[in-house]
């Protein structure tokens, strides 16, 4: 799969993939999206003090590079489990440019995250592990999972991975979700919406990054 690196309108850098149309991230902010919808109204509004985090698609790292950055900061113990099919290259990572966006160390945590073996728990810092799965989630068994309390479902869009957002996905989602527990996403799509209910969950419409009117945010009862 073609990926070509391109700047976005917060100066930090994603991936592009031309044959899908389809970027990892915001073009009006890869930094900027993911720390409002993943670390704003996913990590810092759930209320767990150790929370368990499981990420859909780990793509550039960016979503586990801020929530490292704000565990350590809060001194708040973190599990973070990501799971993603199509690892990207040493060489695309070595041109994405977080870490020097945001601090020395967001720098060097960046580099831990990358460097950690895959299917293995890594402690990245005192205040959090890692576990990064190369898995495909439609084929993937989630009894192998620890309940969870945060989840970052962050796929490309339903138009272009449908297989993804599927409502028997939201089901075992659900399944593995502690009480109280809350699934982040970009998209607001009102067919997304309505699986996620159906799956059990609570869902609500939030105000969306910059160039998004809306975003999900759906909680386990």
């Amino acid at each position: 799969m073609q990926r070509k690196i391109i700047s976005t309108e917060d100066g930090s850098k994603t991936l592009f993939i031309p044959e899908m149309d389809e970027q990892y991230h915001s073009v009006n902010g890869a930094l900027t999206e993911s720390e409002y919808v993943y670390l704003d109204k996913g990590y810092r509004h759930n209320q767990s003090a150790t929370p368990v985090i499981l990420e859909i698609g780990f793509g550039t790292g960016l979503n586990a590079l801020l929530t490292a950055v704000e565990a350590e900061k809060k001194k708040r113990r973190t599990i973070y489990i990501s799971l993603e099919k199509y690892p990207i290259e040493a060489t695309e990572i070595e041109q994405l440019n977080y870490g020097s966006l945001i601090s020395e160390e967001a720098e060097e945590l960046f580099s831990a995250l990358h460097n950690s073996e895959w299917n293995v728990k890594t402690e990245i810092s005192p205040y959090f592990h890692l576990l990064k799965l190369k898995t495909d989630l439609t084929q993937f068994s989630f009894e192998e999972l620890p309940m969870v309390d945060v989840i970052y479902f962050d796929a490309f869009g339903p138009d272009k991975q449908p297989e993804m957002w599927n409502e028997e996905i939201f089901r075992k989602l659900y399944g593995i979700s502690n009480s109280n527990a809350n699934l982040v996403t970009y998209s607001a799509k009102g067919e997304i919406r309505r699986r996620m209910e159906r799956s059990g969950y609570i869902s609500e419409r939030l105000p969306g990054p910059p160039g998004k009117r809306q975003m999900l945010r759906a909680t386990r009862p």
